[in-house]
């Protein structure tokens, strides 16, 4: 199944509605999710029909603010659950897969005072954990330091409560296939700002129902970056042989500011991946739980200590020496 969610802010106007019926028609998804439609039911009604959707939800918007339309063809099977000016959840009745799934579109606050609000209702759709979950929309919020680029940091408080929320509502996020940044602002280099405000998160039981798909979505947006990193890489040890003028450290210094961002963008992918497998398979008596096992039990061993004179000594009667001597020093009384 392919769904898309859109962050269209405003569908009103003839020229977004000519290049979303455009991209409907490219891409073909069975689901659409619009943020921001900032249309009344009635027009968001006629604005679907015209790119070929009969089947939607529309949530009003609060005056020029907002505005949420979820949108499906006749094929998909979908229950309302509930809906509010941040969400519509819905139950989706899969043929393919043989089973029903919760699907939530989400659209969280972009003003700081109402951040809490959106993370209140996130909290209270967590609740009923029955079902396979998947929840796709703009969140309005980064995870890590390494989704925004330009302008100034974001407050680490801000991302670890998202990160928090996440963890509490059991999702973790399914990855990305495509650029990395979702938002952007500013047309010149000193002014431009992006940000990954958009992702799709879901729970255990979608991700292991979906395995394939979300492993095949990963792959070839790893192998991009990992080429990206390649060219970087090569970039900087060619520049480090260079005469140094203004010209090359200035490059040298841009290239390694773009390497340590990727490199940090990588870091964060093998954390919310290293969470996902221990979830999965972490508590079964398998070969993966095991060899974590043996893996921290060998970065946490012990092979040498140094004595008083400096010498490594590898042999055990003689660290345990070393140690108790260590110790006995440390808290002895002068």
């Amino acid at each position: 199944m392919k769904i898309i969610s859109w962050n269209v802010r405003g569908s009103g106007r003839l020229q977004t509605v000519k290049r979303l019926r455009q991209m409907l028609k490219l891409h073909n998804p069975q689901m659409v999710f619009f943020m921001e439609t900032k249309l009344g039911r009635q027009q968001m009604e006629r604005v679907r029909r015209r790119c070929g959707y009969t089947n939607g939800i529309e949530v009003d918007p609060e005056g020029t603010r907002g505005g949420l339309c979820l949108t499906w063809r006749n094929e998909v099977d979908i229950t309302l659950s509930s809906f509010s000016k941040r969400h519509i959840d819905v139950f989706v009745d899969d043929n393919e897969k043989g089973c029903k799934w919760r699907f939530t579109g989400f659209y969280g606050s972009p003003y700081i005072q109402d951040r809490n609000e959106s993370w209140a209702v996130l909290k209270s759709l967590a609740t009923n954990k029955d079902f396979p979950w998947f929840v796709v929309g703009d969140f309005n919020e980064i995870m890590y330091g390494s989704e925004k680029k330009g302008g100034l940091p974001r407050d680490k408080r801000r991302m670890e409560l998202f990160r928090r929320i996440l963890k509490e509502c059991q999702l973790y996020d399914v990855g990305y296939e495509g650029s990395w940044f979702t938002w952007e602002r500013g047309n010149l280099p000193e002014t431009n700002i992006q940000e990954r405000l958009d992702r799709g998160v879901a729970n255990m039981e979608w991700i292991n129902m979906f395995q394939e798909d979300y492993k095949g979505g990963l792959s070839k947006s790893k192998m991009k970056e990992r080429r990206k990193k390649q060219v970087l890489i090569r970039k900087l040890t060619e520049l480090a042989k260079k005469e140094r003028d203004y010209e090359t450290l200035e490059e040298l210094i841009d290239t390694k500011i773009n390497l340590n961002f990727e490199l940090e963008k990588e870091e964060c992918y093998w954390e919310q991946r290293a969470q996902i497998d221990w979830i999965r398979y972490g508590d079964r008596n398998t070969s993966f739980f095991h060899g974590r096992a043996l893996q921290r039990r060998s970065k946490n061993l012990i092979r040498k200590l140094k004595n008083k004179d400096g010498r490594e000594m590898g042999d055990l009667q003689d660290m345990e020496g070393i140690a108790r001597c260590y110790f006995k020093k440390l808290f002895s009384t002068e």
